[in-house]
């Protein structure tokens, strides 16, 4: 059972008391809140993927949980220039493409409950209200809407999760749940989440809820600015969150006088400050967060027992190798409408890519517009849109 009395934690300090991989006799769910300062759009989720894929290789099944504050009902209707592909799960939700991330990161199948939008959230509390459920009370942000939330993910956390590509597997409990919470900390939109996601963390414990802030790190004529991470920092505190680990977008590796400065000011120990610089594949991720001992930071916050020689992410590895090692080059043609940028077809490109490191290829891709293919295009566009396919592979 969940601990939900006085907001202690159902572990002890005992390592031989915490939560082993793959145990039949689970105690409390553990969250991971994923959030973002600074700025949208700095990879939390492929930062929340790469944290689920080490806890993954401690041998502990992992769930995941998108949080999207606009009021959308789901991403169905939005425009693929403004937020890029519509991913279809196998249930039929229309979802944020995070969710096309974690189901290849982690190898799982979700469903449209787990991308929770505040137009699904407010349609279903409205309903509720329609139908008097609320009998007669007035219906409020709190508590009505931040007791939804945390229904809502505390359902979906313990709901079963498919692993694996087998039609017949009915799913498994998982041993934890990472949470990406959209937007920066601070949005209006997100404001509810926040809260919620604190009363939660007071009602389950803090030894079972670990929260992850995504800053920005920028670089100005050369010099590596703390200053925007510092802020971002204090208006997480602001919120009632504590950091437990802060990953620093940066084009270039975190300098350590960077890092023991960020851990003074922002008062967390300079080892849970954490380098997640440019690197030139997303699947290098994990190991650049295996390097500085994430899972270990984790499951020691968490009082989760962590095996010796975890985590084990060789095929991840392996999988680089191969990345860094292929030189001849296949080059293929994308002809589609929304070519502003690739997330609007980003699936296809993840599938082409899986597909050159099968073939041991390295993919090139090339943009074509569909409407220069059009025989209302003029005769440059056809002329060129035609030399672009020629030049390409396939």
């Amino acid at each position: 059972k969940r601990a939900s009395e006085g907001g202690s934690s159902s572990h002890s300090g005992d390592p031989a008391k915490r939560a082993r991989p793959g145990s039949a006799c689970r105690g409390a769910m553990k969250y991971i809140v994923v959030t973002g300062g600074i700025a949208s759009g700095l990879g939390k989720g492929i930062t929340a993927s790469s944290i689920a894929v080490l806890l993954q290789g401690c041998g502990w099944k992992v769930t995941m949980i998108k949080i999207d504050p606009y009021l959308n009902v789901d991403a169905g209707t939005m425009s693929p220039f403004e937020h890029g592909e519509t991913f279809v799960l196998d249930d039929g939700g229309e979802t944020d493409l995070d969710l096309g991330n974690y189901e290849r990161f982690l190898n799982i199948s979700l469903t449209k409950d787990n991308n929770i939008t505040t137009g699904k959230l407010y349609q279903a509390i409205i309903e509720k209200e329609r139908k008097g459920d609320f009998l007669g009370k007035t219906v409020q942000v709190v508590p009505h809407v931040t007791d939804a939330i945390m229904d809502w993910i505390e359902r979906v956390s313990s709901s079963p999760v498919k692993f694996g590509l087998d039609p017949d597997d009915c799913g498994k409990e998982a041993d934890i749940c990472v949470i990406e919470l959209g937007g920066t900390v601070g949005d209006i939109e997100s404001m509810p989440f926040v809260e919620a996601l604190r009363q939660l963390q007071y009602r389950i414990g803090r030894d079972n809820m670990f929260v992850v802030q995504v800053t920005l790190v920028p670089m100005i004529q050369g010099e590596q600015k703390t200053k925007p991470t510092q802020h971002a920092v204090k208006e997480l505190r602001s919120a009632g969150f504590t950091p437990d680990l802060i990953c620093c977008r940066c084009d270039m590796e975190l300098l350590d006088e960077n890092r023991q400065k960020l851990g003074l000011f922002c008062q967390v120990p300079a080892q849970n400050i954490i380098s997640v610089h440019n690197v030139s594949e997303i699947y290098k991720v994990p190991l650049v967060l295996q390097k500085q001992n994430v899972a270990e930071i984790i499951s020691d916050k968490l009082q989760m027992y962590l095996p010796k020689g975890m985590p084990n992410i060789d095929e991840w590895e392996q999988l680089c190798r191969k990345l860094d090692g292929v030189e001849q080059k296949v080059c293929i043609a994308i002809v589609g409408k929304y070519n502003r940028g690739t997330d609007a077809y980003l699936s296809i490109v993840r599938a082409l890519g899986h597909a050159a490191v099968h073939a041991n290829r390295k993919l090139e891709y090339r943009w074509v517009d569909s409407e220069h293919l059009q025989d209302e295009a003029t005769a440059e566009e056809r002329a060129k849109a035609q030399e672009e396919l020629d030049r390409c592979d396939g």
